[in-house]
């Protein structure tokens, strides 16, 4: 296995420097206060703080506290109760413990506008310095500055985990699928469109994934870092969690610290989970990547990408762990026309596991056998999921050996799961949330907790015709060679002609030139223990990545270089690479 014998040199907190911002950022309680103070002057100064769900107002509450503010106002008084949300928003939250359907509501709707009136009086009517803080708080009124509060997803689902309510819900010790998935579907997307109106008239920006150490920077200084990212390559902060299949290969490759259960995931190429990371004259700033996507989609994305997707990325890259660890659960993704009918997605989820890493022995479950029909396998699903037998998945299910480097390729509507023994990489389309668990080998979560089955949702997406014969010929590597010559192989693993992403592989062992293809793209040095990414015309820095390291590469650059670099260097390398056909 490839990290026997091997010092791990995985980076876990890649940063960009970014130029051009002295002076733009502050760092700790006392720092922030300083600056909003010398904000304030004549006969008065309206400062307004909002943020997203997720930043604790305690943190903006103890800044206020600072300030000495001559009337504060807290626009949460004007929100919507509970209840009268829950009539708005049931056909969006669901009763289901994992799906729902996106919400398309702006975040004024969560508000009673009568109340929210009163509230834009009193800061009018009020003299001196006004503070006026708390999610929507711009909806009360513009103000003189404006400070937005910014969390990372991953920090949002930490608090969740800890105890954190949704917004306003008071359901503390709520399963955290609920909570998640009310995050997901209405949370997110409403916080996401206001904060995308806010940041382009935003004063400062403030980091706030760590309450004893608040950050903040210009409005100048954040839209530099957006713009720094959207003009060479980068990688997303990566995060790693526990799960009951989760294998060994991450925590050796990636050096990370043992917990009590092994690693089953790493978010380290999904810029809806994940965060982006900058250093403005010295202070280090994290935050969600969805920013970055938001404010400069045609230069991340490409124009063709953006017209078709809008200001969404729609390539993943992920890890799945199952090395020493166990099978993941038996699945199938929805097909276009259900996941646009049931959940307001407008695509699916279309996939593909690239090998890392394999075990003797390891294999992949793929497809029905031969002669399963659907009247045969649903009963023996649904019994399974009651308890009442064991499924046989060996008298339904196709299982394939794979090895180190095979590409298995997944459309939506295909039954499958690795097995155990695998590090795969995961390339897929980005609604991720949206796996229909059909049989989960007996087990509990980690909660204790049953994980939750959907043999009703699959049902309606399993394609039987994706027989033995069908995914051995379809599915199953099926790479073709498209060059070759004596420093460059390029070989197109796929994916299926069903789904929109492109993956081709590239095996060199000097400097080679690769072009965006008119799309955003995303890669991952899957051979090789350094590599060096630079521009052929000097427009960005050289950027240096590492084995089993996700990048991508903004189709503003057009066109790069990759060379083997450091232990590396006189070695062949490869690289695997994802673009949108376009």
């Amino acid at each position: 296995m490839y990290f026997e014998n091997r010092e791990p040199n995985y980076d876990k907190f890649p940063t960009l420097k970014i130029e051009g911002c002295a002076g733009e950022s502050w760092q700790g309680m006392d720092a922030v206060v300083r600056e909003l103070q010398s904000r304030v002057c004549g006969d008065k100064t309206v400062i307004v703080f909002d943020y997203y769900h997720g930043v604790h107002k305690e943190v903006i509450e103890a800044i206020i506290c600072g300030l000495h503010a001559d009337k504060v106002i807290f626009s949460e008084e004007a929100k919507l109760p509970e209840n009268v949300l829950l009539e708005k928003l049931g056909h969006n939250i669901t009763d289901d413990r994992v799906f729902g359907s996106i919400s398309t509501h702006k975040l004024k709707e969560f508000f009673d506008g009568k109340k929210l009136t009163v509230l834009t009086e009193q800061a009018e009517e009020a003299k001196g310095f006004v503070v006026i803080y708390g999610i929507g708080a711009s909806l009360v009124a513009a103000g003189d500055v404006l400070v937005y509060g910014d969390i990372t997803r991953w920090e949002v689902q930490l608090r969740y985990r800890a105890g954190m309510d949704n917004w306003g819900a008071c359901n503390y010790d709520e399963d955290i699928l609920r909570k998640y998935k009310r995050g997901y579907f209405v949370e997110w997307r409403v916080m996401d469109r206001h904060k995308t109106a806010l940041l382009p008239k935003t004063d400062y920006v403030m980091d706030l994934n760590v309450d004893e150490e608040p950050k903040m920077v210009t409005g100048k200084a954040f839209h530099a870092m957006m713009k720094t990212f959207s003009k060479q390559p980068f990688r997303l902060v990566p995060y790693f969690d526990e799960g009951i299949w989760g294998g060994v290969w991450m925590e050796e490759v990636c050096g990370l610290e043992h917990r009590k259960n092994n690693m089953a995931w790493c978010f380290d190429g999904v810029p809806e989970e994940n965060s982006i990371r900058g250093e403005i004259d010295g202070v280090a700033v994290e935050f969600p990547a969805m920013d970055l996507v938001k404010t400069q989609p045609v230069n991340l994305l490409g124009k063709k990408v953006f017209s078709r997707f809008g200001a969404e990325f729609p390539i993943r890259f992920d890890f799945l762990d199952t090395m020493s660890g166990g099978n993941l659960s038996l699945q199938v993704h929805p097909l276009t026309e259900y996941i646009h009918d049931n959940f307001g997605m407008s695509y699916t989820q279309d996939e593909s596991y690239y090998i890392l890493d394999a075990e003797d022995g390891a294999s992949v479950y793929l497809g029905v056998k031969d002669g399963v029909t659907d009247d045969e396998l649903i009963p023996a699903l649904q019994r399974a999921g009651e308890g009442t037998e064991v499924f046989d998945d060996k008298k339904y299910i196709n299982n394939f050996p794979i090895k180190k480097h095979d590409h298995i390729l997944i459309p939506a509507g295909t039954l499958h799961c690795s097995g155990s023994g695998a590090m795969v990489l995961e390339i897929s389309a980005t609604p991720y949330i949206f796996t229909f668990k059909l049989w989960d080998w007996g087990r509990v979560g980690l909660d204790g907790k049953p994980r939750p089955i959907n043999v009703e949702h699959g049902a309606k997406n399993i394609q039987f015709d994706r027989t033995t014969d069908w995914c051995r010929e379809n599915l199953l590597s099926n790479i073709q060679e498209l060059s070759d010559n004596d420093h460059l192989k390029v070989e197109r693993t796929g994916l299926h002609e069903l789904e929109f992403i492109e993956t081709k592989r590239y095996w060199f062992d000097r400097e080679t030139v690769f072009s965006c293809e008119e799309s955003v793209n995303m890669l991952n040095l899957i051979e090789g223990e350094e590599a060096r990414i630079a521009s052929p015309d000097g427009n960005f820095e050289p950027y240096v990545v590492h084995y089993a390291e996700t990048f991508i590469i903004p189709e503003s650059v057009k066109e790069y270089q990759i060379a083997p670099y450091g232990r590396s260097q006189g070695k062949e390398i490869a690289v695997i690479k994802a673009t949108v056909k376009v």
